[in-house]
């Protein structure tokens, strides 16, 4: 591993706290005076931390601030029993959960390969008993009770993985982020505007289809008149893409990605999928297959749960780097299509979330599962889309919408 000296300038940390807490979290004008707004980062991260709780404090919020050490995660997985790795404090998440008004999480893995030689079921077994405080999120998020954000702070180890010097590597955060500058808020608020008109006319189309072609797809996806698509623009920072969330009952053909994952401390590179009638039939890796099984093996996760494109005019990512977060939203000529085995986004319900019932969510297709990995490709692809009155249109190609 290399090293460097380099260090993000306290005004480029002091930019990317004011981002994340008067935009990211989805109020046109910030947080509320009152507000509660937990930050979960680690510790590497600390001068990012201290910036933030400034930012909060400066716009009359509560910080909830939570330093998460790292290096700890291989000593856990290696030492915990069963009880142990499914241990879930329910009362505390339950109480913290109703506390919170907006959650803050910076990203910052030193080492991205820790729990390679973990077996994987213990991770996923861990991972697996927490999906109520999950699911709490997601019902207090739709209640519009609650926001979050999800951000990168740059390491060393990362910068390794993927042939970037560290200051390089941070570059990439800054230019994704418009960080370099002078009021990245107005930037962004440009991006979600591009964003909103064309979500605006994919859903006045009503998809019932979609057909993906490409040397590394040959995809079928139902959609159905039901779905809308999103956009994270005031989401995760970055956040290019447009997203919806499909039936997966019917989607058919087989895709392979050629952009390696990081997920769990471990790669997983090389992956293709195979489905019929909604389930994957088929899955292989060639690095990584024992976790991508393990994963595919928990409840739901062999259904698709998300469907993804980035146009290449929006993204200013130009090179990959072993994080999901930038990795889906990377542009280059052709942007990226990614797929999400495992739970579905409810937002992307074209009705009444709240009226919705399990059995509601069941009947239209609506996957539900502890499990959402994003897995990518950047290979070119053309997406035509079969409309509610049989007609079909071109929505995407050469890395583009055209709509």
């Amino acid at each position: 591993m290399t090293t460097s000296s380099y260090h993000p300038p306290k005004e480029i940390l002091n930019k990317y706290a004011a981002l994340l807490v008067n935009f990211a979290l989805g109020e046109p004008e910030g947080i509320k005076p009152g507000e509660v707004i937990q930050c979960v980062v680690p510790d590497s991260a600390k001068p990012l931390a201290l910036e933030l709780q400034t930012e909060i404090l400066k716009a009359g919020g509560h910080p909830l601030m939570k330093i998460v050490p790292t290096g700890f995660e291989k000593d856990f997985y290696t030492h915990a029993d069963h009880d142990q790795l499914t241990f879930f404090p329910r009362d505390y998440y339950r109480s913290r959960i109703k506390l919170i008004d907006h959650t803050i999480s910076i990203i910052a893995d030193n080492d991205p390969l820790e729990l390679k030689d973990i077996p994987p079921s213990k991770i996923v077994a861990s991972r697996d008993s927490r999906k109520p405080y999950k699911d709490w999120i997601i019902k207090k998020e739709l209640a519009n009770k609650l926001t979050w954000t999800i951000a990168l702070w740059g390491v060393q180890a990362k910068a390794d993985l993927v042939g970037l010097s560290y200051e390089d590597y941070w570059n990439q955060i800054i230019q994704a982020c418009f960080l370099d500058t002078e009021d990245p808020i107005s930037e962004w608020r440009k991006i979600k505007s591009f964003q909103e008109s064309v979500r605006a006319q994919l859903n006045e189309l009503k998809i019932i289809e979609l057909d993906i072609q490409g040397e590394d797809v040959n995809l079928q996806v139902r959609i159905g008149a039901d779905r809308v698509w999103m956009g994270g623009a005031d989401r995760n920072i970055p956040s290019f893409e447009l997203f919806t969330s499909p039936d997966w009952r019917e989607t058919n053909g087989w895709i392979t990605f050629n952009q390696p994952l990081y997920r769990y401390g471990n790669r997983i590179e090389g992956v293709r999928l195979e489905f019929k009638k909604g389930l994957i039939t088929s899955a292989t890796a060639r690095e990584g297959e024992a976790m991508l099984q393990a994963m595919i093996k928990s409840k739901n996760a062999n259904k698709l749960g998300e469907f993804s494109l980035t146009d290449s005019r929006l993204s200013r990512i130009t090179h990959p780097m072993a994080e999901t977060l930038y990795d889906e939203n990377i542009g280059g000529p052709f942007g990226n299509m990614h797929l999400a085995i495992g739970s579905a986004y409810k937002d992307c319900y074209r009705g009444d979330i709240n009226s919705m019932t399990t059995k509601d969510w069941n009947k239209r297709g609506f996957n539900d599962s502890a499990e959402h990995t994003d897995i990518v490709s950047t290979t070119d692809r053309t997406v035509t889309a079969t409309l509610a009155d049989g007609s079909s249109k071109i929505i995407y190609t050469g890395g583009k919408f055209t709509l």
